[in-house]
């Protein structure tokens, strides 16, 4: 194990000019004692490498020093080829280039690690779209992208959920995530921390002016503050229901975003506490017909009852068809038989 965190060290060093002794304690999961000791190991066997103390101090190797080891282990070497995101290679148009990377380090692994990395390579395949999503719009990330590499301020046209009419905004890129084969673009609009999905981007125009992150934050501290806002949104109703077992695994993968306890199995039923945004927000469960009953409050009970009715009278039999009124014509083929 230290030897691999020795070599996980001088890895890190060639790719950084210095790099705080916190941080490497961080990513290597050790104190930062340990690292010190490390470093000194490092030194011992002929490693250039020094420490520099203070305030804005931390590990580097002397300018120039490169080493060509790669120390890949099998495992490595085969999780390589697991391309967990290959439609984002795609959508950057990197294709061709992670193609030729990837022969590159084929060639340069270890020969008793080609086979296994390649068969990985046939053998695990990652999709990370999901199942039945609706079809969106092609999505140019080429400006985005370029913002985002040249430090550029931008100018986007973006259309919100649920609005017709565009709106104007000039951000401070921080860069694009990926997340569920959606792409989002994370910048600061007026200081303020903003997520875009760009495939409701109409336009987007580079600025000359250069652009302007706030002071120590990094595209993954943005992300996480983002992501924390989407997923702890407040909760202000608790719901009890409940839902028939044989339905529990389809209203757990659509509505696994509502349970706020582990279900708890009572016979052909399974009780749930959920936590919802409102009362109204209820109504999403009447997709599950009779398979769901909520228990409490009556006040989402009496709300479900009202969207029932709606329904009902919707569809009654005085109801219009599909031409405006009177029976909906059967055509042969209604059946059953062939058409």
């Amino acid at each position: 194990m230290k030897s691999d965190r020795l070599l996980s060290i001088l890895l890190l060093l060639q790719t950084r000019a210095l790099v705080p002794a916190t941080e490497l304690a961080e990513r290597l999961e050790v104190s930062v004692r340990t690292i010190y000791r490390d470093v000194e190991s490092l030194s011992a066997s002929g490693v250039p490498v020094y420490a520099e103390r203070g305030r804005h101090g931390g590990i580097a190797l002397l300018p120039g020093f490169r080493t060509d080891v790669t120390g890949l282990t099998a495992d490595e070497s085969r999780a390589l080829f697991v391309l967990a995101a290959q439609g984002a290679h795609s959508a950057l148009g990197l294709d061709e280039a992670l193609g030729s990377a990837l022969r590159k380090v084929m060639a340069a692994l270890p020969e008793p690690h080609r086979p296994a990395a390649e068969l990985t390579s046939r053998r695990i395949l990652v999709d990370p779209a999901r199942w039945m999503r609706l079809p969106h719009r092609a999505v140019d990330l080429d400006v985005l992208n370029t913002a985002v590499f040249t430090d550029r301020r931008l100018r986007l046209r973006y259309r919100h959920s649920g609005t017709t009419e565009p709106r104007t905004y000039t951000l401070d890129p921080y860069g694009l995530v990926v997340k569920a084969g959606v792409w989002y673009l994370i910048a600061d609009h007026r200081t303020r921390p903003r997520l875009f999905r760009a495939d409701r981007v109409l336009s987007a125009t580079l600025t000359d002016a250069p652009v302007r992150r706030r002071e120590g934050q990094e595209l993954a501290d943005v992300w996480e503050v983002l992501r924390r806002q989407v997923q702890d949104r407040p909760t202000n109703v608790r719901v009890s229901a409940r839902v028939k077992a044989d339905r529990l695994d389809l209203f757990l993968r659509i509505h696994a975003g509502m349970l706020a306890e582990e279900p708890v199995p009572a016979g052909e039923w399974t009780r749930l506490e959920l936590a919802v945004p409102s009362v109204m927000a209820a109504r999403a469960l009447l997709a599950f017909g009779e398979s769901v009953e909520i228990l409490s409050p009556p006040e989402a009970r009496a709300e479900l009852a009202r969207a029932a009715a709606a329904v009902v009278e919707l569809y009654g039999a005085g109801g219009a068809g599909p031409a405006g009124g009177g029976e909906v014509p059967v055509s042969p083929a209604s059946d059953g038989g062939p058409g």
